[in-house]
């Protein structure tokens, strides 16, 4: 099966969290486990190692770990994107060659923070790409982490440079219109897929976007909206997302998300430890019980809209 990234990928590519033991190392168990519950789900392909995926406070060593036990238990059911992004440009190329080696569909690659004006911006992914080959590569675009802002012409030069940039990972924020002024704008077309934790997905998606590479502990949703949105069913994709949208926008906050994300998923079955690697946040007794109110009223909306219950968190 050839699951190399292209053009015209679309759905959602859900960010994989890495899961640790209560006492911090790699639980390649709970790789295996979530790797069936995100399939399980419907997703069209897996994001692994990005900023959600912990992926800077792992060790070389543990970041091939992990990469090896997602390709492995993957096993080319969907395509795979590995995180890339590093300080230097000799790890992130060597890095890079192996994640390809071991089948990954594509790399995900977003600029350094010391890069600041146009000219250091394409400077800086033109020495990259020139040393990827044709390695499929998706092109993050994320300013409130990495400090960098792309304007859309420097994105469009970059694209029509390098045939191999097919996805554009859209997380400015706020972006919509620099969103629709990508989808407008002449030349190659590439994937968008849309990031922000699924925050503006309705509106992203009714402007154009391709789907979403983020992650949430229900991905099911993710699924079934673009899937509604795809099928030109807007209103329907956009009600079922309402009924989630409390228990999203509370695990998409700053710094203590990944901390939710990760026992609302723990909860779900999908992973044994909540764990979040050091320095992170620890939820206490009251992030427990607003946990505990926001996934009740999530079912009991479910129930009463007749859509289909999602397996409940416990």
């Amino acid at each position: 099966m050839n699951n190399k990234l292209d053009e015209r990928a679309s759905g959602v590519f859900v960010i994989a969290v890495t899961p640790f033991t209560d006492d911090g190392r790699i639980d390649e168990a709970s790789i295996d486990r979530v790797v069936e519950f995100y399939l399980e789900k419907g997703v069209s392909g897996i994001t692994v190692l990005g900023m959600m995926g912990e992926a800077h406070k792992l060790t070389s060593d543990e970041s091939r770990l992990v990469l090896d036990r997602y390709m492995k238990r993957v096993n080319g059911r969907v395509p795979v994107v590995v995180g890339v992004s590093a300080a230097g440009t000799d790890p992130l190329v060597q890095f890079a060659d192996e994640a390809m080696g071991q089948g990954a569909a594509g790399l995900m690659l977003a600029p350094v923070p010391t890069v600041r004006t146009e000219e250091q911006i394409y400077g800086y992914f033109s020495e990259v790409l020139d040393r990827l080959g044709d390695a499929p590569v998706v092109l993050q675009d994320f300013p409130l982490v990495t400090n960098v802002n792309i304007s859309v012409g420097t994105i469009r030069r970059i694209v029509d440079r390098y045939p191999n940039v097919v996805m554009f990972k859209h997380e400015d924020w706020p972006g919509h219109n620099k969103l629709s002024r990508l989808l407008a704008a002449e030349g190659r077309k590439i994937s968008i897929l849309v990031g922000n934790g699924g925050l503006y997905l309705p509106q992203e998606l009714r402007r154009g976007a391709h789907g979403a590479m983020t992650g949430f502990a229900y991905p099911e949703m993710l699924v079934e909206v673009c899937a509604h949105f795809a099928r030109g069913e807007a209103e329907q994709g956009e009600d079922l997302y309402d009924i989630y949208l409390p228990l999203l926008r509370h695990e998409a906050m700053p710094v203590i998300g990944i901390a939710l994300r990760k026992e609302m998923l723990r909860r779900r079955g999908a992973i044994a430890s909540a764990h979040v690697r050091s320095p992170g946040p620890r939820l206490n007794a009251e992030d427990h019980r607003e946990l505990d109110s926001l996934n009740g009223r999530l079912m009991r909306r479910l129930a009463q809209s007749g859509a289909s219950l999602a397996r409940a968190a416990s």
